[in-house]
């Protein structure tokens, strides 16, 4: 739905970005086994996405997990689409219904409306660029969307252990969409720390001071941060998710090597002015 207007609808115009973007990086934190990246239009954080995207080995992922979070509807708990096919302008992506089903008999998943799943762009700004860095292997692997919404009590721990087997699994990647922050009037969200300097280098500090914890990969720590500095970043519910599966993993299975490693940040814009906005753009990616 997306298509055309935050990405281009055309294949070959579509392509030739998305290589460009990725030609233009290194791999430097591979083979992920899950990344963070943004979900804005690609003229503003492409560039970014790339890094994250650069890192996967396509050849060892058979099933790809892409968890974003809902804007539109008020959600608790997860959902997951009906659709069975997610279309891009490169190619159809095929949904892993065995999967969704799995996950919907567990009790904890709710079904969500086609319209719901359709209007939501955090999950789709992730695919053109899945399809793109797969294309080798587009036939082999599957997709399982999932939406994320608040996650209450121990909400986050048994979704955890719900997810943590399939992260576990090599042939699983997880894709965790994710802007950081938000700031100016019309987000409601003007926190600034004169200390740090001009507007957007007090929402990078900020930024990194949460990107920091998240290497930390302590669900509790990130939780704490956004309550006491109520950072707009607005996968943050994904991104716990991803906190807390990695914590259910490490109780049962010694991880020595486990690195989250974020490997660039960038803004919509360097704000100077109380008056004017921006969004901030990350990427990471997770090894073991």
């Amino acid at each position: 739905p997306h298509a055309g207007s935050w990405y281009q609808s055309d294949t070959r115009s579509l392509d030739k970005e998305l290589t460009q973007w990725l030609n233009q990086v290194h791999l430097t934190q591979s083979p992920a086994r899950a990344i963070i990246s943004p979900h804005a239009g690609y003229k503003f954080c492409g560039a970014t996405a790339a890094f994250a995207f650069k890192q996967i080995t396509p050849e060892s992922v058979k099933r790809v997990f892409v968890l974003g979070p809902s804007h539109h509807v008020y959600l608790t708990g997860c959902g997951v689409t009906p659709a069975k096919i997610y279309q891009t302008p490169l190619y159809d992506l095929k949904i892993d219904t065995e999967v969704v089903d799995v996950l919907l008999g567990t009790g904890e998943f709710k079904r969500l409306d086609l319209s719901v799943d359709e209007e939501e762009h955090s999950i789709e700004m992730q695919l053109p660029f899945l399809a793109k860095v797969m294309e080798s292997v587009k036939s082999n692997f599957t997709v399982v969307p999932i939406m994320v919404g608040e996650l209450k009590g121990d909400g986050g721990v048994n979704y955890g252990k719900i997810l943590s087997p399939y992260l576990e699994d090599p042939e699983n990647l997880f894709v965790i969409s994710s802007d950081f922050c938000h700031w100016g009037s019309r987000f409601r969200y003007t926190h600034y720390d004169k200390k740090c300097g001009e507007i957007y280098q007090s929402i990078e500090a900020l930024d990194r001071m949460g990107m920091d914890i998240i290497e930390s990969l302590s669900s509790e720590s990130f939780i704490e941060y956004l309550s006491q500095y109520g950072n707009t970043i607005c996968g943050r519910n994904p991104i716990t998710l991803l906190l807390h599966t990695v914590e259910c993993l490490r109780a049962r299975k010694e991880l020595p090597n486990c690195k989250l490693k974020f490997l660039h940040y960038s803004q919509s814009s360097q704000i100077k002015d109380m008056k004017d906005s921006s969004v901030s753009y990350a990427a990471g990616a997770l090894t073991f």
